[in-house]
Formats: C-alpha cells, structure tokens, sequence
C-alpha cells in the first residue's frame, strides 16, 4: 500500500527516500530533546511518483532531457519548461487530496503555512542541492497548500536545478520529489548557523548569520546580516550590519519585503545570551548528525526554532591521528604535484613505499611535523628547508606557530627531522656526498639490477607470499632509493643551487643565476623522457602512411596494425622501444591504480603526432645542445665577472666547484621518483594477475574492484576467498565524492584550512602572484588544460594547469612557459621547467580560474607573477 503523508513525527534518516533530505532532516531534528521544530508532515516521493506515471508524455521529455549536456542552456530551457508546465497542470488524485485535506485539518486548515521542496538528491553529504528548489511562505488555505504542492513537484525541473543534477551526474529518473508542509512561524529574528566556520573550515568556530524578520531575505541575498563567530561557549567576533530590509509575512497569504525603522538598522539582532543559546543548539545537532551542520533557525518570542538542518558538504574531512591533541597536517600531494584523489589500494601502497607516517583523508595522503613544530630545533630546520623550496607552505606553518596557542612547545632538540625522514636532519645529507658524478651512476646502475630482479622473482609468488614479497622488496628498496646516499645527491644539488642563487645574488646582483646553469644537465630521467618522444617523431616522420593512420587510432591495440604499412615496422619499433623505457608513467602516477601508458599507450598518440607536426627532424638533439651551451656561456660569464672581483680567484674558484656540483647531482633529482614509478607497475601487473584468479573465484566481479581495497585488505581477501558484497560499492561512491573535494596545503586538528600567502609587494596592478621557479619572462597564449589528454598545443604557447606530474613532460617541448596551482622550487614542473629554460610560476592559486584559455599573458618567472595582457 502506498504512503502520501508522513507526519514529522513518523520520519527519520532512514526515511529519505520517502520525504526527501530535508523531510529526513527536518524528522530527526523533531526527535532531539529540547530542539523546536514547527510541527507539519511531508507528502512523500510516492506521491510524486503517481502524478509523474498518470502523464505519459513526461517519459519522452526525460529521454530527452537526459540527452542533453549542461552547457545546453536553451535545450534545458525549453524541456524544462514543459516538464514544469505539464506536472503543475495535472489534477491531484482524490485519494491524494483526502490525505492531505485530512492531516490539514487535524492541524488547522486555516492556519498558514510553509510548503518546501524536498529531493532524495538533496541535504546529502556529497552534494546539498542547496536552492536548487523551491519553498513557498506563509501559504493559507487547503486549496493553496494543494497548488504549491505541484509547484514543489515541479521546481525538481527548474533549470537551475536540471544543470545542477547533470554536472553532478544525478540521473533525472532517480530523483524524487517529496514536499514538507510545515506550520508558519512569524520570527522577529531568523538566520543561519554554521557549526563550522565556512571561511577557515575551523570546526571548533561556529559562525552565525542574523537579520530582523523571516530568514528569506538572508537565504536570498536581499539583505545584509549581522555575523557572529563563537569559539568554546565565547563569542570571539561580532559584525553588526546595517539591516535595511526584512522579510515579513502578509495577513492574506503570501510575503513581502518592508524596509526595517532607521532606529534599528544598525543594532545587534541578537543577544549576546541569544548567541550563545543558539551556539549550543549548533552543537546539539550538530552531535545529533555526526556531522558539522549548516542549520536555519528563528527566533520567536523568545524561544528559538529550528526549520532545517544539513550537513556542510564542502568541508574538507580532518585526518585522524588517533588522539585529542592538536596536529597541523601538511598535504602530500601537493609536495608530489599531484592533488588528485587516490583509490584505497593507490593510498596504501603509496604510505607503504614512502617510508615515514602518513594519514589519509578525503583520498589524499598527509603528514603530521606537529612535534617537529613543537621543538625549537627540528622546527627552525624544517621552516629554513621549506622557505627554500616552498615559501607559502612556510608561511602557513609559521602563522600557526605565531599564534603561540596551537602548538605545545616541547624542550629543545639537537637535531631536527623533516616529515616522513625519520630522525635526519634536512640539509645535512650532502656532508656524507663527494664530489664525484660518478656516484649517480653508480646509484642508477643499482637501481636498474635491482629493477631486473624484482621482474625476475616476483613471476614465482602468487597468493599470500606476494603481498609478503612486495612488502618485504618496498622496505629493502626504499632504503636504497630513498637512503642517506640518494638523498645526499639531491640535497647536495639541490643546496648548490640555493648557494649559486645567494651568493650570484650578493656578489653580482644576479638573480635566479642556478635557472639557467641547471639547463640539460645529465642523468635526468624525466626530461631525457620528453626528448625521447622527439626522437620517435623522428623516426615516424617520413612516413605519410604511419602518420595517416595514427590520426585515426580509436583503441590502445594500434601498435600491431601498423606493421603492414610501409614503415611500420620502425614505428611501432620505436614507439614500443620508449614504452620499455617510459611506459611505465602515467598521469597521477603515485596511485598505482592509475592506467600507464604501457596499458593505454594510445595516449602518447597525440603528443607524438604533435611533435611531428611542429618539430623539425633531430629537435630533440639539438634542443638538448641549445640548453648546454647557455649553461656553459652563463658560466663562463659569471665566473670572469666573479674573477674581477675583490678575492675574485677564490670566489670563482667556489663558484666553479658548485657549478660543477650542481650539474653532477641536479638532474638525479628526478631518478627515485622513476624507480619508484618502475616498482609499482611490476607490483600492479602481479596484483591483477591475482585479481584475475579472484575473479575466476567468483570473490570479485571485475579485476579493477581490487583498486578499492586497501593493500592489507586485498591480502585478506586472497587469504580467505572472502569479501562484503557492499564494500567495493561503498568505496567506489566514497571515491566519487572524494574527487569533488580540492585538498588543502594545510589543515589543523580542528579542520581550520590556514591560507598560504605569497607575501609580496611593489608588483603590478592586476599581477597573479605565485612562487618564481624558472627564470626569465615570456609572452604568449595561455592553453588552460586540466587533463593532459585534451592538450592541443601549439609552439610558443603557455601551459596553465593545476599541477603537472612526469607523464606532463612531453608536453613541455611544444610550450615556452608554465603556469601550475600547486607546486615548489623542488617538485616535478619547477625541475623540467629549468632543466628545459621554461619561464615558470607554481603555486598561483585558482590559475585555471583566473586565466582564462587563449588570453595572451607574460609569465615572469624571475619575479614570480603572471600579468594577463588580453
């Protein structure tokens, strides 16, 4: 049997499928001891559902509907319209209406009311759907209540909430719509609570909005509010605005806005005893729901009621360190250059791998220096290595220590460690290095025997032993990639480049001089990689047939096709040949679940078709000799200028010595990354073949559900042949959400996501500030790309994009500048870009957002700044 009506009474969390999010919503808040909630009842989905099945012609204008993309304005425009036309011309069935005349009038039928939409889609943890329907106030009258009944049906396709459900990716079947109908409340006060700050994301900071009258006028955006913050029961911060309007209701029905008396628009809307009342029922519900809440309420006489509660779905979630101590976490991603949400097995391998405790949250990984804050010593090591390579994430760190409340000091330490380094200091590694290039070589050589035995061992080991053989081979090879001699090399590069830069600086007013010296050095991996697919251009470029057929590859098994056509042979030889090399890589290349190139090497497609197109024969050779010879020029001139000097002879002579250094170790930087890289697609094609044999089983649908498992669980489910038919689903769905969230730099304990400024003055007007990477200034138009498989690029443009990991490389030879959101001195795009001599700023925030593509731009990588010229 069908149920229309619900009483408030009757609902609850489990019932959202039937009342909506804000039925439910509304349900459970009714149920909390002590919280007023205007009694009413809701007309359910089911309700909905027979008026959308007794019109037959709504199911074409939904095939439709579904067709149709978001930036389709007027097809949604028109469809909608329809949709909204037919639904509130169809007659409510009499049974229908004797329900709702019913619960009317044990109510009171002549008392005015609230009618408001309520979608399943709508107050959920991932999406909130917030004003994407509609509510209407102070409705008197049975037959009015009926009206705007159908009005709430139809606002499910109002155009504003059509675009919303596509770019979500809601299907337009599967949502529903009920209505809750609410007696009135004529407040004199009304606003909103935040449980969590919505500026800093600070959970401990309730902010709160309040104007005279109903809350409409807030909720709408028609009158300014006053704004209070509460901290611990202690009201911290007060805003009082200057209220000129208010809504009020009407006596027939119906609302309007009225201007409020002169004497009263500058004064408090609230008490502070009334702020602080309201501040505690925050936490009540906010206790209630388990979730930081963003909640509508109003003051009538004195007694405050509560008209909606939902959750805030754009807070970031806090990691868990396991106590109740404050903790500062600092993102791992965008140290790795890429922010992307990871998959369980993704995030577990890469906590296995990178040594050090690391915490996840929202699908990215973090780390806690909280202690290494705590002690003079430890802390002033890590702030000077980061104020090195990455000034704003210094300055976040800092302003929470100048806060002097957040942090515990502990006593001083003699040595300092960085996150994720065990106990050695930062910037003492190249004390255990010699001058001697052959150390690199020494250090790849090992990395590539003990790569070739990996491959070899691990085709014996199936089941539990596998997961025993990858945890034992990460914890012996971390050592060696990652070990006091490998990162001696980098630090000692990367410690010559600081000096080069300070003392080029002091002795000759030369600024970012290491840019250019660092240009086609040795040994570096990644931009060797981008070069490579020059080379394999090369060798495709004489053949029109191979070329012709390339621009129409549709699928990744290409390579074989191309033997039957003249040079094809040498084509998919050399494409083959970089994909042994380099097919390992991929774009989000941390995340093991990530497909390679080697799995779709179709990707690589256009970018060599690209390089044919724009490059002439032996670009890559010659463009590698190009970079030496600056490098070797700007030395040859520095040092005679440092010869002219007081001590010249001694200053060039130190000089020469970190050159030299610097371009023995710099572009080793990149090595341990690439063997890492290697290990992980040897551990990912083991871990499917076990995948498969679960599937086999019947333990897992698909051999990809296993990318939803973290490592240990995975090793379980082997063990056992068992695993929660719900798990992989809920994962998956977890997944979704954790996509949508853009992870902080840094976040605290109590969820606060502390800015990281550029601190800089005397710039230009307009200028784009960010962290100067790559020296020198360029002109051109910006490509804002947020997926390097839409890259169409054209020689002399500049690439705008959130971050670039390796797999970004090859399209660094088409470009003349770079511009990312995320980034330092030291991460992946800074190193290419100078390796490549790419003017380059990292770290502009909202870059994508405030560029717009094909704008022309200066990028002046010297100085840190970006100027939109067009």
């Amino acid at each position: 049997m069908r149920t229309f009506v619900l009483g408030l009474q009757e609902v609850d969390r489990t019932k959202a499928s039937l009342v909506g999010g804000k039925g439910a919503n509304l349900g459970e808040l009714s149920r909390i001891e002590g919280i007023r909630v205007p009694p009413g009842f809701c007309v359910t989905t089911e309700a909905f559902q027979r008026i959308m099945g007794g019109a037959p012609s709504i199911d074409g204008l939904l095939d439709r509907l579904s067709s149709l993309a978001a930036e389709d304005r007027d097809g949604i425009r028109e469809l909608s319209g329809e949709l909204r036309g037919i639904i509130e011309g169809t007659a409510i069935p009499e049974d229908l209406q004797e329900a709702l005349t019913r619960v009317l009038s044990r109510l009171g039928a002549g008392d005015a009311y609230a009618v408001r939409s309520s979608a399943t889609a709508e107050d959920l943890p991932g999406a909130s759907f917030a004003g994407q329907q509609d509510t209407y106030l102070n409705v008197i009258g049975t037959q009015a209540i009926l009206q705007h009944v159908r009005r709430c049906w139809a606002s499910l396709f109002t155009e504003r909430a059509v675009i919303y459900r596509i770019q979500h990716g809601f299907d337009h079947r599967k949502v529903h719509m009920a209505v809750v109908v609410q007696k009135m409340v004529f407040p004199q006060a009304a606003g909103i609570v935040f449980t969590a700050d919505p500026v800093t994301s600070n959970r401990k900071v309730s902010s709160i909005e309040a104007g005279f009258g109903l809350g409409e006028a807030l909720v709408a955006g028609l009158a300014s509010a006053d704004r209070y913050k509460v901290r611990n029961g202690q009201i911290i911060e007060k805003a009082i605005a200057r209220k000129t309007l208010a809504t009020r209701a009407l006596e027939e029905g119906g609302t309007e806005e009225r201007a409020i008396e002169p004497e009263r628009q500058d004064g408090q809307v609230l008490t502070d005893a009334q702020i602080l009342r309201l501040e505690r029922l925050g936490r009540q519900i906010e206790g209630h729901f388990g979730h930081p809440q963003d909640i509508e309420w109003c003051l009538v006489e004195e007694e405050l009621h509560i008209v909606q509660s939902r959750p805030i779905t754009t807070l970031y979630p806090i990691p868990e360190a396991g106590d109740r101590g404050n903790h500062v976490y600092i993102s791992v991603g965008h140290q790795q250059m890429m922010t992307d949400a990871m998959k369980p097995l993704g995030l577990s391998l890469f906590q296995l791998t990178s040594g050090g405790r690391m915490l996840a949250a929202g699908g990215r990984l973090f780390v806690d220096p909280t202690k290494q804050l705590a002690s003079p010593a430890s802390r002033d090591a890590l702030l000077d290595l980061l104020g090195r390579s990455h000034p704003p994430l210094r300055d976040a760190l800092s302003t929470i220590i100048e806060r002097g409340d957040f942090i515990e000091p502990l006593p001083d330490e003699p040595t300092g460690s960085r996150p994720g380094q065990g106990n050695q200091a930062p910037g003492r590694f190249d004390a255990q290095v010699d001058d001697d290039p052959a150390i690199v070589a020494e250090l790849i050589e090992r990395t590539q025997a003990a790569l070739a035995e990996l491959k070899r061992d691990i085709r014996t080991k199936t089941g539990t032993a596998l997961f025993d053989f990858i945890q034992e081979d990460i914890q012996r090879r971390s050592v060696a990639m990652f070990g006091p001699q490998s990162m001696g090399v980098i630090m000692a590069g990367m410690n010559a480049s600081s000096w080069i830069n300070e003392k080029m600086m002091a002795w000759l007013g030369e600024k970012s001089v290491a840019d250019t010296l660092s240009q086609s050095v040795s040994n570096n991996i990644t931009s060797e990689m981008g070069l490579a697919l020059l080379d394999v251009a090369d060798v495709i470029r004489p053949y029109p047939d191979v070329v012709a057929h390339l621009q129409n590859v549709k699928h990744d098994g290409f390579l074989e096709e191309l033997v039957g056509l003249d040079g094809g042979k040498e084509a998919r030889d050399a494409i083959q040949a970089y994909l042994d090399k380099y097919g390992m890589r991929c774009a989000g290349e941390i995340d093991i679940t990530r497909p390679r190139w080697s799995e779709e090497p179709a990707t690589l497609v256009p970018l060599i078709l690209s390089n044919i197109k724009n490059f002439e024969p032996r670009a890559g050779e010659r463009r590698f000799e190009r970079g030496r010879q600056e490098a070797s020029q700007r030395a040859r001139a520095l040092l005679d200028r440092l010869r002219q000097l007081p001590d010249g002879e001694q200053k060039a002579s130190e000089a020469q010595r970190m050159i030299d250094r610097l371009r023995s170790f710099i572009g080793y930087r990149e090595y341990p990354k690439y063997g890492l890289v290697n290990r992980y697609f040897v551990y990912k094609q083991a871990l499917l073949r076990e995948a498969e044999r679960l599937v086999q089983a019947g333990v897992i649908h698909d051999a990809e559900d296993i990318y939803y498992l973290t490592f240990d669980e995975l090793r379980e489910v082997v063990r056992t042949h068992r695993l929660d038919d719900q798990l992989v689903g809920k994962r998956r769905a977890e997944h979704a959400l954790h996509k949508k969230l853009s992870p902080p730099l840094v976040i605290t304990s109590d969820g606060e996501v502390v800015a990281a400024a550029h601190k800089r003055a005397d710039l230009p007007a307009g200028a784009i500030v960010g962290l100067a990477v790559s020296s020198g200034v360029v002109e051109g138009r910006a490509r804002v790309l947020l997926d390097m498989a839409d890259a169409e690029l054209d020689p002399g443009d500049i690439l705008v994009t959130p971050f670039t990991d390796p797999s970004w490389t090859p399209l660094f030879v088409s470009i003349k500048g770079l511009v990312t959101e995320v980034g330092g001195l030291m991460t992946h795009g800074a190193v290419i870009a100078r390796e490549y001599g790419l003017p380059a700023v990292v770290g502009v925030e909202n870059a994508t957002r405030l560029i717009r593509d094909g704008q022309r731009i200066r990028v002046h990588g010297t100085d840190g700044y970006v100027e939109i010229l067009t």
